[in-house]
């Protein structure tokens, strides 16, 4: 495992301008990789690698990535640790956000805590906006590598209901 994770560290510096060398983005237009699992990472990789999901930046970058590139990479941050977000959430909107996540069963997939799992990635912490744009592509339905879980959800949130939740997810830690 820590050759994976060395391997991955090496292979994963193209990341850290946007990422951050460590998986935590400085920049809440990038989602943070630190924490998440492997396969969730992987499977991102390979879905811009095969066109199920789109962005010339990341489709670009996971073009000449090999299988193994993939899962090294993946191993890498997953070793990483997440580190609190910075943002300033307002905690109105952090109960709001919390009590929609309870209505729609969030915790289901994400798990307590929203530390994800398997495929489903660790949103607790993640960056603000990142978050606000990926649920509205999910409801847009302009990002659909997500077997339908994901849209379906995002089609009974209001712009409010993006807004309150990313201020409780964000405000996790």
């Amino acid at each position: 495992m820590a050759q994976d994770i060395e391997a991955g560290r090496t292979k994963s510096q193209a990341c850290a301008a946007c990422h951050g060398a460590d998986g935590n983005s400085p920049s809440g237009q990038f989602p943070n990789l630190a924490g998440q699992t492997w396969r969730y990472i992987y499977v991102q990789l390979k879905d811009y690698k095969e066109g199920r999901r789109s962005d010339p930046v990341m489709t670009a970058m996971a073009a000449p990535l090999s299988r193994q590139d993939m899962i090294d990479i993946g191993n890498y941050f997953a070793a990483q640790k997440a580190k609190p977000s910075t943002f300033k959430a307002d905690e109105a909107k952090v109960r709001l956000g919390r009590a929609k996540a309870d209505e729609n069963l969030c915790s289901m997939c994400h798990l307590g805590g929203f530390a994800g799992q398997n495929e489903i990635p660790r949103v607790a912490g993640q960056q603000y906006d990142y978050i606000v744009k990926q649920m509205r592509d999910f409801k847009a339905r302009t990002r659909t590598n997500d077997a339908g879980n994901m849209t379906s959800v995002a089609q009974s949130l209001s712009e409010t209901d993006i807004e309150n939740l990313a201020h409780y997810l964000t405000s996790l830690r």
